[in-house]
């Protein structure tokens, strides 16, 4: 078989693009949406996160980066206001968990409602 044969003596498998495609449209699809706004920078943060922030030395790239690469861990659905998410992941250094408490408003904004480090393991 030819030099490119996938399976024969390659490190990788190769795969088509609809298949990456259909890889990736299987994350949930509030978590992609979630992810399109802070890509976009088409978000706003709470007075209130800007200040947990700063109390736990965390920069808005930690935010994006736990956003980005995290996972909801909760979904809030009861709130009047909308569901509500909370995402954990790593901070952009990878040093520490991030956690973000978010929703998307009624005119489709993403708010960053609080931030924190996380200290405990959340589940």
């Amino acid at each position: 078989m030819g030099e490119d044969t996938p399976g024969e003596n390659t490190p990788y498998e190769k795969i088509s693009a609809n298949s990456a495609l259909s890889a990736v449209n299987q994350r949930p699809p509030e978590q992609l949406r979630i992810r399109q706004a802070i890509r976009r920078v088409e978000y706003d943060l709470t007075a209130h996160a800007v200040e947990e922030m700063a109390e736990d030395d965390l920069d808005i790239v930690d935010v994006e980066a736990a956003i980005l690469t995290g996972d909801v861990t909760k979904m809030q659905k009861d709130d009047p206001r909308g569901s509500r998410h909370t995402i954990v992941g790593p901070s952009a250094d990878g040093e520490r968990l991030v956690g973000v408490v978010d929703r998307f408003t009624e005119n489709g904004i993403f708010l960053v409602i609080t931030v924190y480090a996380v200290t405990e393991p959340e589940g």
